[in-house]
Formats: C-alpha cells, sequence, structure tokens
C-alpha cells in the first residue's frame, strides 16, 4: 500500500480521471519555435532522476536531456515510484494500471507534472520500490537481492505503454531506455512484437545487471532469448546485453568510450558484440552536457558567487571549503575529489599520490560514498594528514558545489570514465582537473590548456601531471589564463540535443518506412 505519508498526494483512478491529451502540459508552438505536430513522443525509460533521486551521473542526465529536448520532442521520464519519488512534495494522479506477467507483479501509473511542465510517469508498486534506501540496495549498500524482478517490472512497464496498453492514454513514437536497469523495454517491446523504435544508452557498461538462468520463468524469457545473439552472457543472463541486443540503436555517453568498449581493455566481456554494432553502424557516441545552473556568478548554493577573473571571489570559496574540512589556513593548491567511492574511480592511485600532495604544500578535500572498504580508506587517509586532508562521507549537493568552486584542481585518476560530469562541473567553476586519459575524460579535458590528463593508471604518470599542475600554480598568469579557458568551455546540453533528435527522427522514420 501506499504509505500514509504519501496519499495525501496520490489522487486515486477511476474511468472518468483519465490523462490529459499530448497536447497538455505541451508548450505551444509559439514558445518553442517549432510546430506541435511534427513533436516526436518520446518514452526515457530511467532508474534515476536528479530532482527526485539520485546516486550519480544518470540521474543529471536523466534530468537534463529530457528538458534541453522539450523544443523538439514531447520527452517524458518513466521512473520507479521510490519513496524519494512518492514522498516529493509533487503531487501524482493516477493514470493508469498494468496487469501482472509471470513473477512480475501488477502495479498502477501515476502522472506527476514538475513546475516546469517536465511529465514523470511513476511506477508505482510498494512491494517492489517502497523501501529505505538507494535505488538499487539497502543503506548498508547490498543490493536488493529482487532487482531482477524491480527493475524487469520497469521494463515491462515501458514496453506495455508503448503498445498502448494501461489507459495511460500518451503513446510514444520511440523509447529510449538507459543503462542495465532499463535493459529488458527494448527487450519486452521486441519479445511482443512491437515495431516502435527503441534507443539504448550505456552510461557505465561495467554495471550490467546480470542474473542466473533459473530466473527465465519469473521474467518470462523466451526460450530463443538465451543466445549470444540474445541476453546470454557467459551461462547467464544480462540486462545490459539485452538492451544492446534488442534496441534499434545504441549510444554512448562519448565519442571515445564508444571505440573503447569494442577493445577487450574495456569492453567488459562484451567488446566483440559492441564491436559488430559498431561495424553495422548501430552504436554511437554522443557526449553528456552540463545544465544552466552551473553558473559560478549567479549559482545560489555558492557563499561567494564569482565570475571570470573574479579570483578574490574564488579564493573566498577556497577558504569556506577549507572551514567545512577542517583544513589548516593555507596558501598552497587545493585539490577535490568530489566522487562516487568505488575501483573504477581508481581512488587507491590518490591515496598513492596523497602524501606527495601534502609534502608539496597541497591539501586535499574529499566527498563521496561507495564501497565501505574505499569509505574506511579515506578516513584513515584523513586521520594520517590532519589540517591537511579533510574527508566527508556522504554526498550533499551544496558542499559538492562549494568544492568545485573553491579548488584549484580536480582529481580524477578513472581507470575508465564513459563521460563524466564532476570535471565539466570543475571546469566550469575555475578548477583545473588532473584526470586519466581515457573515455570522456579524455574529449573534454584538453591537456595543458584546460586540465592535465596521464596516461597510464600508474602512480609515476599520475604524479608526472601532479608535478605540471603545481609547476602551473606557481604561475599566476598561467593559472588564471587556464581557468579562464576552462569556464568558457561550451559544456552545454546543445551539444548533444541535436544529434539525439536527429538520431530519434532517424529511428522513428526509419520504423515507418520498413516493411513488417
Amino acid at each position: 500500500m501506499i504509505s500514509a505519508a504519501v496519499e495525501p498526494h496520490v489522487e486515486q483512478f477511476s474511468p472518468e480521471h483519465r490523462e490529459p491529451l499530448a497536447a497538455d502540459f505541451t508548450p505551444t508552438a509559439k514558445t518553442l519555435g517549432t510546430d506541435p505536430k511534427n513533436k516526436r513522443k518520446v518514452l526515457f525509460v530511467t532508474s534515476e532522476i536528479a530532482d527526485l533521486v539520485k546516486t550519480g551521473g544518470l540521474g543529471d542526465v536523466s534530468a537534463a536531456l529530457p528538458r534541453a529536448m522539450r523544443h523538439l520532442h514531447d520527452v517524458r521520464v518513466l521512473i520507479p515510484g521510490y519513496p524519494q519519488v512518492l514522498e516529493s512534495d509533487n503531487p501524482i494522479h493516477l493514470v493508469g494500471e498494468l496487469g501482472g506477467h509471470a513473477a512480475l507483479p501488477p502495479c498502477k501509473i501515476g502522472r506527476m507534472d514538475l513546475a516546469d511542465g517536465l511529465v514523470i510517469y511513476v511506477l508505482i508498486c510498494p512491494e517492489l520500490y517502497q523501501r529505505e534506501g538507494t535505488p538499487y540496495g539497502a543503506n548498508n549498500g547490498r543490493d536488493w537481492p529482487d532487482n531482477h524482478i524491480r527493475f524487469a517490472r520497469l521494463g515491462l512497464a515501458a514496453a506495455e505503454i508503448a503498445a498502448g496498453e494501461g489507459m495511460v492514454h500518451w503513446k510514444p513514437d520511440l523509447v529510449h531506455a538507459h543503462d542495465w536497469p532499463a535493459g529488458l523495454s527494448p527487450a519486452y517491446m521486441h519479445w511482443r512484437g512491437l515495431r516502435t523504435p527503441t534507443l539504448f544508452t550505456i552510461h557505465n557498461l561495467a554495471y550490467q545487471g546480470v542474473v542466473s538462468r533459473a530466473c527465465c520463468p519469473e521474467l518470462a524469457i523466451p526460450e530463443h532469448a538465451l543466445q549470444q545473439e540474445g541476453m546470454e552472457f557467459y551461462g547467464k543472463l544480462s540486462f545490459l546485453k539485452a538492451g544492446l541486443a534488442y534496441a534499434s540503436h545504441i549510444t554512448t555517453v562519448s565519442a571515445t568510450y564508444a571505440r573503447e568498449i569494442t577493445t577487450p581493455s574495456f569492453g567488459c566481456g562484451l567488446d566483440g558484440f559492441l564491436a559488430s554494432k559498431a561495424q553495422q553502424g548501430l552504436l554511437s557516441g554522443i557526449p553528456n552536457g552540463i545544465d544552466e545552473s552551473w553558473d559560478s556568478a549567479s549559482d545560489p548554493h555558492l557563499a561567494h558567487p564569482f565570475s571570470l577573473n573574479d579570483w578574490q571571489g574564488k579564493a573566498a570559496n577556497a577558504r569556506q571549503v577549507r572551514a567545512l574540512f577542517a583544513l589548516e589556513p593555507s596558501s598552497g593548491p587545493l585539490f577535490a575529489v568530489v566522487s562516487r567511492l568505488v575501483y573504477q574511480k581508481g581512488l587507491d592511485l590518490t591515496l598513492g599520490v596523497a602524501e606527495y600532495i601534502v609534502r608539496q604544500g597541497g591539501q586535499i578535500a574529499i566527498i563521496g560514498r561507495g564501497e565501505p572498504e574505499e569509505e574506511q580508506a579515506m578516513r584513515e587517509l584523513a586521520l594520517r594528514h590532519p589540517g591537511q586532508i579533510g574527508v566527508r562521507i556522504g554526498f550533499n549537493e551544496t558542499d559538492a558545489r562549494r568544492m568545485f568552486a573553491g579548488s584549484d584542481f580536480l582529481l580524477m585518476p578513472s581507470r575508465y570514465e564513459p563521460c563524466g560530469l564532476s570535471q565539466m562541473y570543475a571546469q566550469r567553476f575555475g578548477s583545473l582537473p588532473v584526470a586519466r586519459n581515457t573515455g570522456g575524460l579524455a574529449d573534454t579535458i584538453e591537456n595543458g590548456v584546460t586540465g592535465f590528463l596521464f596516461d597510464e593508471s600508474t602512480l609515476e604518470s599520475y604524479r608526472e601531471a601532479l608535478g605540471r599542475a603545481f609547476y602551473v600554480y606557481d604561475k599566476p598568469n598561467l593559472l588564471n589564463a587556464m581557468r579562464c579557458l576552462a569556464m568558457t568551455q561550451p559544456f552545454n546540453w546543445c551539444q548533444a540535443v541535436e544529434p539525439y533528435a536527429r538520431l530519434y527522427e532517424e529511428l522513428v522514420e526509419n520504423a515507418r518506412v520498413t516493411p513488417r
């Protein structure tokens, strides 16, 4: 049942209380500068959205991209009804019901209209989603054991909406599914014979949603899917591979990562499969962007907003960060780590160079949460360097933004990075990234101009890049010139919107003219 705290925000479904037509809640043609009849209806299927619940970059993209697309297409978001979603201050109107299938329980669909008009479809299924924790697991960091049921239900709901089922009264022209939790969306659509085109976006290939083949009856997976060209993955089943196998087209979030994942070093066991997709022209790399709120002159999170060349304002933010992390006053550089604390992010390398940074007169402020071992290692690092290294386990948007604004350098020694957003946030706020030359980092940092790249995941390679950062810090004119160039990089969503819009149009048109 919906909790008592949620009930005042949810209106019960009835045949008389149906969803408004698609034209409702849609800006006028005059406002958009485009003809509404040419807009495609796009269902954006995701496991998180920053407005309501977020664990990483997927949540940011899920909030920003649909909004950036609105002047071109009618994009609506489908997300599970976690407590964070149901207990938000946004009313939810029940607009549909879906029956159960195999072990996937029945559910309801609610519609939430955010203040700026973005439409969110909420999948309401209390036994699956109303749990304390993250979208993927309990607060102790352990994944929910029934995640295969939880996210198969999300994928099936997307397929049912695409089929016009459930009385939602809005039928998409295209379904855009994101990462493994939405991977079964294209699969269920294919298995049901739907012609609606699908786009599947990889945000991080390492997270694949792998489960036992014994789950097939629970998820109603047909026998013909258990093959190499289907969702079979080394004797098991992969939700992510299902998305790759059955989508009309695949994208990932940077051009370099799109090339990297077709190689054994980055392909996570799927390099051959993805190389085949690339050879068929079915794999593209479209970089993410950042939204307009990342403006150092107007960001309300900052106690000391500042503009280009206002380095006194940036210094004021640095003093605030030092106070927040109990760091001693210093004239040396301030390094920031704003990251999920997981192996991918190369935090062991930062542990290895931390003493070098402190010895050279630098300080480090670290914020994030993740794997318990990584969290403990960060705490112990701070204890070894009191007043020079500070750590806050957890995540707070205001603190993170202040760290980007106050730091001189951002540490991002990722072993791989599909796109990355932190390096873009940092540059916009005049913090120069020191980062591994991989994935989206390679595409968004100009080495020696807007940051510092290093090639190998070794302490020697990392330390060499840090040496260049310390050299620049001691040359104020050079430092400030690099800051200015970093702050004026065109990291906005327009770089992604037009490629996605063209791809949407192409996929819909191809589906229209392709014979059955």
